[in-house]
C-alpha cells in the first residue's frame, strides 16, 4: 500500500486529502482498476475527527478500494481546539468557513479523477462516505456537483466532481429541524453555537441561511444513490435528517437504502474497538452497517 498526503491548495497546509492507495498483486493484471472511496470525518466543522479517518479508510481499503480521507477546512486547528472540552466562549473569527470545505472537496475529486489512470482509479466507481458535518459535507457535494459556482470556481467539467454513491452516517442535511431535545442542554447548546459560529458566522443564523445550506432542498434527479444509517435516539443529530432526506431523494425517484438503529450515540464510526474511544461507542447492532454499506457498494459498482 501506497500512503501519500496531498496538499489541496497552494496556499493552505491545513486542508489535504490522505491517500491510502493499494499496490496491484502480480496475480493481476497490471492495469485492473479499482474504485475509490473519499472518507469525510465529522467534527460540526469545529475539527476533524480522527476518530472517523483512517481506520475508516483502511475497513475499505480491506475491501479492495483505493481510500482517501479528506480533512477539510474547519474553524479550529487539532492543535488549537479539544471538541470534548468545549471552550465557554467562542474562539477564533467570525467568518463563516462555508463553502470552503465543498471547494475542498470537490478538490478532491478532481486530483483523484486526473490521477485515476496513475493510481489505477475506477473515475466512474467513486463514493463519497460521511460522518456527522462531515455527512453534510459529503450530501452537499451530492446535491451541488453540477452546480455553476463549481464550474467558474474550478473553470472544469461539472461531471468530473460528480461522487457515484454517498454513504452518509448520522449525517445533518436540513438544518431547520431542531436537534438536541434530548440532549443535556448546556453541553448541546455550547456545541450548537460554536458549530453555527463555524458554518453560519453566527450562533444564531436565520432561517434563509439554514435553509440555503440544507442539501435536502437541493435533492435532484441527477443526486447520486445514497446509503443512510442512524440511530432513532441520536441526542446530536436528530433521526428526522435520515428520514427527510430518504424521502427527498424517494420523491425524485433516487435509488437508496436507509438503517435506522433503535439506540446509539452519535459519533458511533465504525461501532467497535478500532474507533472507539470509550465503551459506549462499541455497539455491535449498530456495527453491522459497515457490512450492509460494503454490499451495497459492491451491487452499485459490480463488484
Amino acid at each position: 500500500m501506497r500512503v501519500d498526503r496531498i496538499r489541496l491548495w497552494d496556499h493552505c497546509e491545513h486542508a489535504n486529502l490522505h491517500a491510502y492507495l493499494l499496490d496491484n498483486p502480480a496475480t493481476f493484471n497490471v492495469d485492473r482498476k479499482r474504485p475509490a472511496v473519499i472518507v469525510c470525518p465529522g467534527g460540526a466543522y469545529l475539527v476533524t475527527s480522527e476518530r472517523e479517518e483512517e481506520q475508516v479508510a483502511l475497513r475499505f481499503a480491506a475491501q479492495g478500494y483505493h481510500a482517501f480521507v479528506l480533512r477539510y477546512t474547519t474553524r479550529f486547528r487539532r492543535d488549537e481546539f479539544d471538541i470534548s472540552n468545549l471552550p465557554e466562549s467562542p474562539q477564533g473569527n467570525e467568518e463563516p468557513i462555508l463553502p470552503q470545505p465543498l471547494y475542498d472537496l470537490a478538490k478532491g475529486m478532481l486530483i483523484i479523477r486526473e490521477n485515476a489512470q496513475e493510481w489505477h482509479v475506477d473515475p466512474d466507481k467513486i463514493a463519497i462516505c460521511g460522518f456527522s458535518a462531515g455527512g453534510h459535507l459529503a450530501a452537499s457535494l451530492g446535491v451541488h456537483w453540477h452546480d455553476e459556482m463549481l464550474q467558474e470556481k474550478f473553470g472544469t467539467d461539472s461531471e468530473l466532481f460528480q461522487p457515484n454513491a454517498l454513504i452518509l452516517g448520522y449525517a445533518p442535511t436540513d438544518f431547520t429541524i431542531q436537534d438536541g431535545g434530548n440532549a443535556p442542554s448546556d453541553s448541546y447548546n455550547n456545541l450548537r453555537d460554536l458549530a453555527h459560529r463555524a458554518m453560519f458566522g453566527t450562533a444564531e443564523p436565520i432561517l434563509e441561511q439554514l435553509e440555503r445550506h440544507s442539501p435536502v432542498n437541493y435533492v435532484s434527479s441527477r443526486t447520486p444513490p445514497t446509503f443512510i444509517w442512524h440511530t432513532a435516539d441520536d441526542q446530536i443529530v436528530d433521526v428526522r435528517h435520515a428520514l427527510a432526506f430518504s424521502s427527498a431523494l424517494a420523491q425524485h425517484g433516487v435509488s437508496f437504502e436507509l438503517y435506522v438503529f433503535e439506540s446509539g450515540l452519535h459519533g458511533l464510526s465504525l461501532c467497535d474497538e478500532s474507533t472507539a474511544s470509550n465503551e459506549a461507542q462499541i455497539n455491535p447492532d449498530c456495527g453491522v452497517w459497515v457490512e450492509l454499506a460494503m454490499r451495497w457498494l459492491r451491487r452499485r459498482f459490480g463488484r
